[in-house]
């Protein structure tokens, strides 16, 4: 029979003791129970909103400690380090021991380097904080991606990588707002105390629902030897994780130069937000109905589908200076691009090869942090050199050529699919 552990602190004799309550848990969230996607996604958000809120709060707090902008970049770059290094790691460690572990490792780890500044407020520590969520974070991430991919058949898994994908993006809404309100009201340091509290919570929480969530996945034995060179050996893996590599991209780069254009056709600075809004608005529409466009057009189309459009309408961008036609621009590439990145979660899942899908979505992750940090540098050299107007066509060319060499490849003959 499941139970939940509860805790609870009860003072007595002016000694503080812990006591353990077993509660048996619902029959909603019975093992195996459809549910149980919601536990998982609702601890979850917990974690990926207090990663996204600490990148807002270490920049903010590190420009109340003097620092210059070449500084804070530095900073929300050195979150990148760990993921970039070790996701293809920590992908081997969620194939071999599950999901548990590092999904609770993971989370310790991530409010162990949020409390950091909180007991030594100085700019130095703030790297050293950045640092250690960031390692933290890449096990976390990929272990739940894991888990999240690894339930029920390739129809659940849409469904629930799509659920995923909502579950990020609310994440990206609550985390910045609540940060904002307890930095104007408590301040910066007293913050990281509240982040790591919320964080050590969420771990509590994974341990106590351990019973009722299948974090061991009863993967096929993996396939020997090769380590990445059989990984990126095959076509259709290797494709699709150079097409998500290329969707990070495009977000990148017009959520840094969207406000550059903005700003140099005369829209104001709540102008500009409106038209980010609309495009984090389509992103959140079309991934709530990505099930039903997969069953429409199958993965492999949607993805060249996808691709086409986001080149198509970056291409566009720079000749439109009307406020309406730029909403109207946005949210088309909002939904191109918000397609890209959970079907390319599903896709590399689904490619795989047997007993390895952990190290697979590791390697996906180690291609998108490598984006991430290379692609916005290379661009804005093009930029400083050429203008804006390049800097789109460039997109807008990459986007295209991307959904050429993922459907050129597609017609080349099934990939291997789980």
């Amino acid at each position: 029979m499941t139970s939940f552990l509860a805790l609870r602190f009860r003072k007595k004799k002016k000694v503080l003791t812990l006591e353990y309550r077993l509660f048996r848990a619902p029959a909603c969230l019975a093992a195996g129970s459809p549910m149980i996607i919601y536990l998982i996604l609702f601890l979850g958000l917990l974690n990926w909103a207090s990663f996204m809120s600490s990148r807002v709060l270490m920049s903010l707090y590190a420009i109340e400690l003097g620092a210059s902008a070449a500084a804070i970049g530095v900073l929300i770059a050195v979150y990148g380090v760990g993921p970039l290094l070790l996701s293809i790691r920590a992908g081997k460690v969620s194939d071999r021991f599950g999901s548990f572990r590092p999904i609770v490792l993971g989370s310790a780890g991530m409010a162990a380097g949020m409390v950091i500044p909180y007991f030594f407020p100085r700019l130095e520590v703030l790297y050293l904080a950045a640092l250690v969520i960031g390692v933290a974070l890449v096990f976390l991430n990929i272990a739940l991606q894991h888990l999240i991919a690894s339930l029920g058949e390739a129809e659940d898994r849409t469904r629930n990588v799509s659920l995923q994908s909502l579950a990020v993006a609310l994440s990206a809404m609550i985390g910045p707002l609540l940060v904002g309100i307890s930095i104007d009201n408590r301040g910066h340091v007293p913050t990281f105390l509240y982040m790591a509290i919320v964080v050590l919570l969420s771990c509590f929480a994974w341990i106590a629902c351990r019973r009722v969530i299948p974090h061991k996945t009863l993967a096929a034995k993996a396939e020997a030897g090769g380590g990445l060179r059989v990984l990126l050996g095959q076509s259709g893996l290797r494709r699709i994780t150079i097409i998500s590599g290329l969707v990070a991209a495009g977000v990148d780069l017009y959520t840094f130069y969207m406000p550059i254009y903005g700003h140099s056709i005369g829209l104001s600075a709540t102008m500009i937000g409106v038209v980010l809004g609309a495009f984090a608005t389509a992103q959140f529409v079309v991934r709530s109905v990505l099930p039903i466009l997969v069953r429409r057009w199958g993965e492999d189309t949607l993805m060249t589908g996808s691709m086409y459009l986001a080149g198509a309408t970056f291409l566009l961008f720079p000749f439109v200076h009307q406020l309406a036609a730029l909403l109207l621009l946005s949210f088309v590439l909002g939904f191109g691009l918000g397609v890209g990145q959970p079907l390319s979660i599903i896709m590399t899942y689904n490619r795989a090869p047997a007993g390895r899908t952990g190290e697979a979505l590791g390697l996906r992750f180690t291609i998108v942090n490598f984006t991430h940090m290379a692609i916005p540098v290379a661009f804005g050299t093009i930029g400083s050199a050429l203008g804006l107007v390049t800097v789109f066509v460039a997109n807008s060319l990459l986007m295209a050529g991307g959904g050429y060499f993922h459907h050129r490849g597609a017609k080349r003959g099934p990939d291997q699919v789980k």
